[in-house]
């Protein structure tokens, strides 16, 4: 079942915030200079990389773990599937990625912005809820 959890928010270590950020903001670089040598295109792809996703996985896992050691059970297990399950997720959600940059590239010149952003995220949310509901990229 997935859902909400805002009491995970507590869970975290102080420094886990900022590495989310320091990542991000590495990643954002890389794009702008791979937007520098290989152009916009180039650099719109790598901006779209998951550039919290390694750090997030590694503290999903490991925060898991310690809740299971907190109750006197071996977490190791449960850690690498709460992981697991992030990937996945983050498998469907790239998969609707694709599918909103595909359409505002087509439907950009085309339509009026505002229009073909609503229908991109349109596109996005469909792929990827269709995705995760019928694990085709699980």
């Amino acid at each position: 079942m997935i859902h909400l959890k805002f009491a995970a928010l507590k869970e975290g270590r102080w420094y886990e915030y900022p590495l989310r950020f320091v990542l991000g903001g590495l990643a954002t670089c890389l794009a702008g200079l791979v937007a520098d040598f290989g152009g916009p295109s180039a650099g719109g792809l790598f901006l779209a990389f998951p550039a919290i996703f390694l750090a997030s996985v590694g503290m999903i896992e490991s925060h898991e773990r310690r809740r299971k050691r907190e109750k006197g059970m071996q977490g190791a297990r449960r850690g690498r599937q709460a992981a697991a399950l992030e990937a996945q997720g983050a498998v469907c959600g790239s998969a609707g990625l694709a599918a909103f940059a595909m359409v505002v590239w087509f439907a950009a010149p085309a339509l009026p912005f505002p229009a073909a952003l609503a229908l991109a995220l349109a596109a996005w949310l469909a792929v990827a809820v269709a995705a995760w509901r019928t694990g085709y990229f699980l």
